[in-house]
């Protein structure tokens, strides 16, 4: 079933938000949280998520009907992405090197700020461009 284009934007919303409180406090916990949270869009897809959840909930119900809807398979690998990204910074901020949980989280708010703002997906490209080459390979 597609999903309505304005969740994963209004996650990535959230998500610009949460990671740029990281980089700016230095919380693993913070960071911690927001992994779970691509955990959760990974494992279940983006309106499973907590930030699904609430765009759900609490955004949608204000907002006209949708008019866009795309599949939602590509923004669940964009949070299989993110989870990669937000795991790496978990662990140079809990365990190091701290570089490491700068560049990873600066790396993760980079792609949520591009798809918050402009609504540009990095991991959704990236799923474009794995299935194309995985189709090639057939």
């Amino acid at each position: 079933m597609d999903i309505d284009v304005r969740g994963p934007r209004f996650g990535a919303a959230v998500t610009t938000v949460v990671l740029a409180l990281v980089l700016i406090t230095g919380s693993a916990w913070l960071l911690a949280w927001q992994t779970l949270v691509f955990a959760l869009g990974a494992a279940g897809g983006v309106s499973r998520s907590p930030y699904g959840w609430l765009f759900r909930t609490a955004v949608r119900p204000r907002l006209g009907p949708p008019v866009a809807f795309e599949a939602p398979e590509a923004p669940r690998f964009a949070q299989a992405v993110g989870l990669v990204f937000a795991g790496l910074g978990l662990a140079g901020y809990t365990l190091g090197p701290r570089w490491l949980g700068l560049a990873a989280t600066g790396a993760a708010l980079a792609a949520a700020f591009l798809n918050a703002v402009f609504g540009y997906c990095l991991g959704c490209e990236m799923y474009v461009l794995v299935r194309r080459v995985t189709v090639r390979a057939e």
